[in-house]
């Protein structure tokens, strides 16, 4: 293991106001593109698509649980599987009850869907200990409308957008195998009696959503719900009062 390089207290403060910079210029970059995240267009989730929880049968709009918006993690767990993907394992092993009640204070239900019939997530959440609802979609389109199944045989290839022949272009191993399950995160936002997709996030975007709640609520339509989050072109919004230690 290399360790870093060893200088003075005077060379070390000039390398970290050059970084301290950088960090700034990231973090109003990563605002920005926030903001564009809120200004997305939405649309309409036309299909009824039916879960089975603790409970038995549940509806998309059931999984709001009288919140506006519902985050969904799609977890990979294959019916034909014992246990679910390990990576996403790691990351349910972080969604923690503070988590889900600070989202409920900014009116944001959570939910994890997996493919896998009801028992097996059952008995893996009784396993690890888990509190967040989970619901299987075993036996409805979800998955497949959603892009987090794939497979050719059911409905076309695309996975980030990308069809299977962009997918083969940029990688030709696609072309060998397009099935599996896909790790992702999805947000809705429900109006009445509507309920509409606002975003999707997938690979290596689906790994930029910061676990803790105001990395979860960045993905969502509605955001942080702060009166000074709104940057439009560079962040000059109005923030509270007193100084601003940025």
């Amino acid at each position: 293991m290399t360790l870093p390089e060893v200088v003075t207290r005077e060379e070390w403060l000039v390398a970290r106001k050059d970084l301290l910079a950088r960090e700034k210029e990231l973090t109003r970059q990563r605002d920005l593109l926030n903001a564009e995240r809120r200004r997305l267009p939405m649309v309409a989730v036309e299909k009824s698509y039916t879960f089975e929880g603790p409970d038995g049968p549940v509806t998309l709009a059931d999984l709001f649980d009288g919140c506006t918006q519902l985050i969904v993690r799609h977890a990979m767990f294959d019916p034909e599987w014992e246990k679910a993907c390990p990576s996403c394992t790691d990351g349910m092993d972080e969604t923690s009850p503070a988590l889900l009640r600070h989202l409920r204070t900014r009116d944001t239900a959570y939910a994890a869907i997996s493919r896998a019939p009801y028992p097996k997530l059952a008995a893996y959440r009784a396993e690890h200990g888990w509190t967040f609802p989970w619901y299987s979609s075993f036996g409805s389109d979800f998955n497949y409308d959603f892009g987090v199944t794939l497979d050719p045989a059911v409905t076309p290839v695309v996975y980030n957008y990308r069809s299977h022949a962009e997918l083969i272009a940029r990688d030709p191993a696609w072309a060998d195998d397009a099935s599996g399950e896909v790790g992702a995160f999805s947000c809705f936002l429900r109006d009445g009696d509507t309920v509409f997709h606002t975003y999707s996030a997938f690979g290596r975007g689906n790994e930029t959503v910061d676990l803790a709640v105001y990395g979860h609520l960045d993905i969502t339509a509605l955001g942080r719900q702060e009166d000074w989050e709104e940057p439009k072109g560079r962040v000059t919004s109005p923030r509270p009062a007193g100084p601003v230690f940025s």
